[in-house]
C-alpha cells in the first residue's frame, strides 16, 4: 500500500480558495487512481473527487463541481485538490485516498484502499 500525506487546510471565509495537497509515497504512485473525500461532524465520509492514473480523466461530486479542481503531479508523487468559491457547507475533514481498482471513478469509499490521515478545512460565513 501507499502512505499519504494530506497538507493545505486551514481556515478561509466564504468565496475564499484554498489548494490542498497529498504527498505519496513509494515509486508507483503512478499506478494508482486517487481521490479525494471528506467528513463534516456527524455525516457520512463523502466523496468530493477523483482522478485516474494519467490524470486525463476527472469526476466531481455534484456538490463541488465547477468549484474544486483535482490534479496530479506524478513526478512528485502529488494529488492537488484546488477549491474555489468556498462555502461554510464545505467544512470538513478532507481525506486523500488512493487505489488501484478500476471502480475508482463511481466514487466508492470501498473502492479505495489507502488512506491519508486527514486535513481540516474550515470555511466561515
Amino acid at each position: 500500500q501507499v502512505q499519504l500525506v494530506e497538507s493545505g487546510g486551514g481556515l478561509v471565509q466564504a468565496g475564499g480558495s484554498l489548494r490542498l495537497s497529498c504527498v505519496a509515497s513509494g515509486r508507483s504512485f503512478s499506478t494508482y487512481a486517487m481521490g479525494w473525500f471528506r467528513q463534516a461532524p456527524g455525516k457520512e465520509r463523502e466523496f468530493v473527487a477523483a482522478i485516474s492514473r494519467s490524470g486525463g480523466i476527472t469526476y466531481y461530486a455534484d456538490s463541488v463541481k465547477g468549484r474544486f479542481t483535482i490534479s496530479r503531479d506524478n513526478a512528485k508523487n502529488t494529488v492537488y485538490l484546488k477549491m474555489n468559491s468556498l462555502k461554510p457547507e464545505d467544512t470538513a475533514v478532507y481525506y486523500c485516498a488512493a487505489t488501484q481498482r478500476a471502480t475508482y471513478y463511481t466514487g466508492s469509499y470501498a473502492a479505495f484502499g489507502s488512506w491519508g490521515q486527514g486535513t481540516q478545512v474550515t470555511v466561515s460565513s
